[in-house]
C-alpha cells in the first residue's frame, strides 16, 4: 500500500514513528498518527487544521489524549455513558493509580531506545480506512489527508478529542473542499462516498 502514498502523507507515517520512538512506545498508534499531522506546517492537511484551530489547541489536544491514555482505553463518551449509570470512571483510575502508582493504565507504555516499531492493530485500521476513503474518491493516491479523514471516521479516543475539538469528518471534509461539504456523507465506515471528489492527490 505504501508506494500509493503521497510524498506528505509518507512523511507523516515517518513523523508518526518518530513520535513513537521518542515516547520509548511499543508500537506506532493512531494517536501517533495524528500527532504527526499536527506538525505538519504546509500541504492540504496543515491548511485544515488550521482553519479548524487545531493548529492552536495542539497543547489541549495533547492533554485530552494523555487524559484518555489515563483513563486505560474508554473514551470520554464511553465515560459519560457509564456515569449515567453511576459508574465513574476517573474515580476508578484515580483509586487503581493511587494502589499502583500514577499512569498505570496508560498506553502506549515506554520501552525505551531506538528500534523498529510495528503499527499497532489502531493505527493500521487507520491507514486501511484512508486507502478506502481515497478509492472511494476516486482518488489516484493517498495523501495525508486521506489519514486525517480516517482518523475522525475510526470510532475511538483519537476521534472522540478531534471532535471535541471541532474536527469531525463532515468539518474536516468541508474544509478540504469548501462548501456545503458534499463528500461528507459517507457509510458505517465514516468514509467518504463518491459524491464530493476530491482534486486528485499530488
Amino acid at each position: 500500500m505504501s508506494e500509493r502514498f503521497t510524498t506528505e502523507a509518507r512523511a507523516a507515517v515517518t513523523a508518526a514513528v518518530a513520535h513513537a520512538n521518542g515516547v520509548g512506545a511499543p508500537s506506532v498508534t493512531d494517536e501517533h498518527l495524528l500527532l504527526a499531522l499536527l506538525d505538519r506546517r504546509s500541504g492540504r492537511t496543515a491548511s485544515v487544521a488550521a482553519s479548524l484551530g487545531l493548529t492552536g489547541r495542539r497543547a489541549a489536544v495533547e492533554t485530552d489524549l494523555a487524559a484518555a491514555r489515563r483513563r486505560g482505553g474508554p473514551t470520554r463518551a464511553d465515560a459519560d455513558a457509564l456515569a449515567g449509570i453511576g459508574v465513574d470512571v476517573d474515580a476508578i483510575v484515580a483509586r487503581v493509580e493511587e494502589a499502583h502508582g500514577t499512569g498505570v493504565l496508560d498506553r502506549p507504555r515506554r520501552t525505551g531506545g531506538m528500534r523498529h516499531r510495528p503499527f499497532d492493530r489502531g493505527a493500521k485500521d487507520v491507514l486501511a480506512r484512508a486507502l478506502r476513503i481515497a478509492l472511494g474518491r476516486q482518488d489516484r493516491r493517498i495523501g495525508d489527508e486521506h489519514i486525517l479523514l480516517a482518523l475522525t471516521a475510526r470510532p475511538g479516543a483519537v476521534a472522540d478529542v478531534l471532535a471535541a475539538h471541532g474536527a469531525t469528518y463532515e468539518t474536516v471534509d468541508r474544509a478540504l473542499h469548501g462548501g456545503g461539504g458534499e463528500g461528507g456523507e459517507h457509510g458505517e465506515d465514516g468514509e467518504g462516498g463518491g459524491a464530493g471528489r476530491m482534486r486528485r492527490a499530488g
